[in-house]
């Protein structure tokens, strides 16, 4: 009989980072796990939705005017309510919030990191069962510990990030989940109740079949754009390239960053600063692709090297493969 593969918990891969390093407290690896936590709620909340008054809209607008969905409110509340009763975080800038949350009190005061949460990404396939996502990032305080945080501790560019990650609940539910020393995949084992390294290392392929545009904005997109989709169609090798677009970016650009492909969601005249959040959308997903050996963009800059001006700012963004990227970029 085979030996049964032996099975390493999220929890056991950060104590095991924590004894590698030394130098690290464990208080960036205790965030981390907390977010796990909150996520395997929300996870539980999901998968009954369809059984339970959870589906639908809430009646409320959040501060970009769109309209709230319950499980939005749900995964908010519940981040919320378990990150301001652990010793690990100082704050949060949630997109369902118009106000930062300070957790102001001794402890927190003194918690070296801050999150920046986008804690349901494609809210608006909840009713129809499509993929949906949890995106986060960490940043490491710029204000003294022992203080409040303040807005500036968050408003910093994507290069600061310290550490980011999401969670996309599918037909599996999995952690995506990285420092600068690289990123790692965790599948939520339904039987044990844990998230388990399932995809160490995750590497983005250089080149892939796949690219997400949102084509109902097509007239809208950039000559560049659009001169970069048309010779994606029309290529003599037509077979090589699938359009793939959910209306989930966290589904979207984890399959690109698995199987390689890219992700396109330029301005447009509507939207000529670009829909997608700044800082707990493009900033995260940016960080853990361009870890992984990807590559993401406003069309000018790299989006990482940003600064940003206020918590809910939008960009455009273009990430994925890097020699998919580098082909887009040199026809903006």
């Amino acid at each position: 009989m085979d030996t049964p593969l032996k099975l390493m918990t999220l929890d056991e891969f950060t104590f095991y980072e924590i004894r590698n390093m030394p130098h690290v407290t464990g208080e960036l690896s205790g965030l981390v796990r907390s977010i796990g936590l909150a996520s395997k709620r929300i996870n539980a909340e999901i998968a009954r939705a369809g059984l339970a008054d959870i589906l639908g809209a809430s009646g409320k607008e959040n501060i970009q005017g769109e309209h709230v969905q319950k499980l939005d409110d749900f995964a908010h509340e519940t981040f919320i309510a378990l990150l301001s009763h652990s010793i690990y975080c100082a704050g949060v800038c949630s997109e369902e919030s118009e106000e930062l949350i300070i957790f102001d009190d001794p402890i927190s005061n003194n918690s070296k990191y801050v999150l920046l949460l986008d804690p349901l990404d494609g809210s608006s396939n909840i009713d129809v069962n499509v993929t949906i996502g949890t995106i986060f990032s960490v940043l490491k305080r710029v204000t003294p510990l022992g203080t409040p945080a303040q807005k500036e501790d968050f408003l910093q560019p994507g290069n600061q990030i310290v550490a980011a990650g999401y969670i996309i609940y599918g037909s599996s539910t999995m952690m995506v989940y990285g420092t600068r020393r690289g990123i790692n995949g965790f599948t939520l084992d339904p039987i044990l109740g844990e998230f388990c390294l399932s995809h160490p290392n995750i590497q983005c392929p250089s080149r892939g079949k796949f690219y997400s545009a949102n084509y109902a904005n097509f007239r809208h997109f950039s000559e560049g754009v659009q001169q970069y989709l048309k010779e994606i169609e029309n290529t003599d090798e037509a077979d090589v390239y699938a359009e793939r677009y959910t209306g989930s970016m966290v589904a979207d650009v984890h399959r690109n960053l698995i199987k390689g492909g890219i992700f396109i969601y330029p301005p447009t005249k509507q939207q000529p600063e670009g829909k997608l959040r700044l800082q707990y959308e493009c900033n995260p997903m940016a960080f853990i692709v361009s870890v992984a050996g990807g590559y993401a963009s406003t069309g000018g800059q790299s989006i990482l090297d940003v600064i940003p001006k206020s918590f809910h700012q939008r960009s455009p963004l273009f990430i994925g493969s890097k020699e998919m990227m580098d082909e887009l970029i040199s026809r903006l």
